[in-house]
């Protein structure tokens, strides 16, 4: 079997899919994108057409090897995500040319359905709480909400009582039997995260995400050893070199890679075993399409320390069929490769030109940069 032909679509409302032909009639998905940057994670799948076109798409780990490792500069988001699109479609290949979902060649299924959550927000305690409950009568019974930028440094008293009163309502809104997880999203100083994470502390956040940017290990492990709450972190982060530091100094107790970022399926099978040997668990990192959550629910069915999936759509007017939501999960599909076709008719309708940008963000007293 060859690789034939590299073909890239660009769908709102930020996602990028790879359709991976070969001369055998078999087309394997993938989602290679950088939000933000997704021309330039086109740039690159286009330099490795010289390469993978003619290849046997088959020999995953070698192909990978070769695309990360023979380029000499390596690493980095929009290589990375390249990379991982491209290795999503060909375990897509591998598993319908064996007439086996991805999740059987990785050492089979460990569980038969998948714990779901989903994101929930609003400008008021009110609005956030009325789209909780909606999201709970969606079949959904685990959230994540995020505090709105701009965090500055070290934040004001009324700043750290409207947040704690915010995610407190929340809590009383959806009770104790629903998790709910809170994402940082690299907003917070380390300093003012710690005050922040021990102000929302009786009100039992499952997890808090990003609680600082991840560039400096040692920061986010002086975190995780001052809160009982567990930190989550890893979209920012790539490959399992990435990882390694993050894991030895015991940083974060749920690991998240992006199987859109982190170079794909198997690494993060790898970062999920290195996260095993430290008692950590793995939550893969997922607000895009339905084809990285395809990639991801394979990863999940096979990997004993995975607890939960990110989504942001169950495919609806993506795949012919969507997944299914009940009691919060979803079931295993025993449907080969990633298990999912698309609707061509109804993607035709959402191309676009990629032009999606991250939004920017102002402190607003002295218009300065903040994060987002």
């Amino acid at each position: 079997m060859k690789i034939t032909k590299l073909e890239l679509l660009m769908v709102k409302p930020r996602w990028m899919f790879l359709k991976m032909h070969t001369d055998a009639g078999i087309i394997g998905l993938g989602e290679p994108i950088v939000e933000g940057h997704t021309h330039a994670v086109a740039a690159a799948i286009r330099s490795f057409e010289s390469y993978l076109i003619g290849q046997d798409p088959r020999r995953i780990e070698h192909h990978w090897q070769a695309l990360y490792r023979g380029a000499f500069y390596r690493g980095g988001p929009v290589l990375t995500s390249a990379i991982s699109g491209v290795e999503q479609a060909m375990w897509d290949i591998l598993g319908q040319s064996l007439g086996v979902p991805v999740y059987q060649l990785l050492g089979g299924r460990v569980r038969d359905r998948v714990k779901m959550y989903a994101h929930v927000g609003g400008s008021t305690p009110e609005e956030l709480c009325r789209h909780a409950k909606q999201k709970l009568q969606e079949g959904f019974r685990s959230l994540k909400m995020s505090f709105a930028p701009p965090v500055r440094f070290v934040d004001t008293q009324e700043f750290l009582q409207e947040k704690t009163a915010l995610f407190a309502e929340l809590r009383k809104a959806v009770g104790s039997s629903v998790d709910i997880g809170v994402d940082f999203h690299g907003r917070f100083s380390p300093a003012m995260a710690k005050r922040m994470i021990q102000a929302i502390e009786p009100y039992y956040p499952m997890f808090v995400e990003e609680a600082c940017l991840p560039e400096n290990i040692d920061a986010m492990a002086d975190i995780a050893r001052s809160t009982t709450v567990p930190l989550a972190t890893g979209e920012r982060l790539f490959t399992k070199w990435a990882f390694r530091e993050l894991l030895e100094k015991q940083a974060a107790a749920i690991v998240q890679p992006d199987l859109c970022h982190a170079g794909g399926i198997m690494e993060a099978k790898k970062i999920a075993a290195m996260a095993e040997c430290y008692y950590a668990a793995i939550a893969p990192h997922n607000p895009l399409g339905p084809v990285s959550l395809a990639a991801a629910l394979q990863l999940d069915a096979c990997t004993p320390n995975a607890i939960m999936q990110e989504q942001v759509t169950l495919g609806e007017g993506y795949l012919k069929e969507p997944f299914a939501l009940q009691d919060g999960c979803v079931a295993l599909t025993e449907k080969p490769g990633l298990g999912i076709e698309l609707d061509e008719e109804k993607i035709a309708d959402l191309l676009y030109d990629g032009n999606w940008e991250t939004p920017r963000v102002w402190y607003p007293e002295d218009g300065s940069v903040a994060d987002w």
